[in-house]
């Protein structure tokens, strides 16, 4: 999040990505949740609607046999140049990296 905030990252996430987050933040940290959404609500990441990446991302969900909430994620790693999709889903990754523009989030180098 440092990096991000420092400009030494970037994001964009397809646009129901806080949905997924709020979803997450009430089930594993329901006390602190609205706070902690709030907060991603005011760092007004960047989002992508393009035609483009919702119809690779269908294609992917097809192809993979995933659910295209998770797909529309590497579809926009896929769509935009020089990025790379970090995921927690061993299951997908499995399934996605032959494609490319994906690491696991464990293998992914913190800097701090």
């Amino acid at each position: 999040m440092t990096d991000i905030q420092q400009g030494k990252n970037q994001v964009l996430q397809p646009p129901h990505w806080l949905a997924e987050v709020g979803a997450v933040l009430t089930r594993l940290a329901p006390q602190q949740s609205i706070s902690m959404l709030q907060t991603f609500l005011a760092m007004e990441l960047p989002i992508t609607t393009e035609w483009n990446v919702y119809e690779q991302a269908g294609r992917l969900a097809v192809e993979l046999n995933h659910h295209l909430f998770d797909t529309l994620y590497h579809a926009v790693a896929l769509h935009v140049p020089d990025t790379i999709f970090i995921t927690a889903d061993t299951q997908y990754f499995r399934k996605a990296a032959k494609l490319g523009h994906i690491i696991e989030l464990k293998d992914f180098p913190l800097t701090g």
